[in-house]
């Protein structure tokens, strides 16, 4: 029997967990599902990622509205992702007037947001159970420019005072996507990284840039954060579980590209490149969340990138069934 595709078999309810960080952050978590970030000022709020639609947004604002009634002005749009950006509608009705994105995360959304809206739709039916609710794509309203600092660039960098906490957004490089943004509040440690890092979770990267990836991980570990909002998994605290976050997410990251290389220089089929990475992979990550329903668009993407194909190509539902047909043949 052939798996299901994707995550169309996953459909229990996970276990939400809304934890404070420090003084003014708080971390949104549901055992692999997406999480968000909090960040509460004394005049307003910062969301992280706004869930994938407006219906699962109105349980993180009931959560929030437990500990504040500030106006939640900015939503942050760490990248395109339809499960990160969907749910971005729910928050006007809570004062946002900004939602913030990255130059290459607006060209993104430009480029594949349509098809990528579509695609995850039929990727994940119970974190879009209640579809119907968004009203279409999530357009940000401030770009942001970017640099990668592993090359010594100087990123384009936003600051936001939220009243008592200032938070700086900029994009350290490419890695999950090419405009991958993180929200970094430096005064009291905390890193929102979006996909950039994951821990204990399928680390998803059909989109990715892996061969930059390391070096973009390297410089988030130089902010020498105490704390961290990973895009899935747990929110770690202290400086030794954040380490411990980046390693997991690199150790991903580099195994995986490091098999897909030796998979393109033997030529191997796509079915062949996956046999040979899950005898490394398996082994380390193969009991995480998600881990199987990311591994096929991971492969097909680091097999891409290993045969010199630069840009991620676009994910369509019409596509994503055909590599899985191919992998399950």
């Amino acid at each position: 029997m052939s798996k299901a595709f994707a995550s169309q078999a996953d459909l229990a309810d996970k276990k939400i967990t809304f934890e404070q960080l420090s003084a003014h952050c708080w971390a949104y978590t549901a055992e692999g599902d997406p999480n968000s970030g909090v960040i509460i000022g004394d005049k307003f709020i910062m969301v992280s990622d706004a869930t994938a639609t407006p219906s699962m947004a109105q349980d993180l604002i009931a959560r929030i509205r437990t500990v504040s009634d500030k106006p939640i002005k900015y939503v942050l749009l760490t990248h395109y992702h339809a499960v990160r950006v969907l749910g971005a509608s729910a928050y006007a009705a809570e004062g946002a007037t900004e939602i913030i994105a990255s130059q290459g995360t607006h060209e993104l959304i430009i480029e594949r947001g349509k098809e990528d809206m579509q695609s995850e739709m039929e990727r994940f039916p119970r974190l879009f159970r209640n579809a119907e609710s968004v009203p279409g794509l999530t357009w940000p309203t401030m770009v942001i420019g970017g640099g990668n600092p592993a090359k010594g660039e100087v990123p384009g960098k936003l600051t936001i005072d939220l009243g008592g906490v200032v938070v700086q957004i900029w994009h350290p490089g490419p890695g999950h996507t090419r405009g991958d943004t993180i929200a970094w509040v430096e005064e009291e440690k905390v890193l929102f990284s979006g996909d950039l890092v994951e821990y204990q979770a399928g680390v998803y990267t059909g989109d990715a840039h892996l061969e930059e990836w390391p070096a973009t991980l390297e410089a988030l570990r130089a902010l020498r954060a105490e704390a961290i909002v990973p895009g899935r998994g747990e929110a770690m605290k202290g400086a030794a579980e954040v380490n411990k976050a980046l390693d997991y997410t690199k150790r991903w990251v580099e195994t995986l590209f490091a098999c897909a290389k030796e998979a393109a220089a033997a030529n191997m089929d796509l079915k062949a490149a996956m046999a040979h990475t899950r005898k490394q992979m398996d082994p380390i990550f193969g009991n995480v969340f998600i881990y199987e329903h990311c591994l096929p668009f991971d492969v097909s993407r680091a097999y891409d990138e290993a045969k010199g194909i630069k840009n991620p190509r676009i994910w369509t539902a019409q596509r994503d069934q055909e590599m899985w047909a191919s992998l399950q043949a």
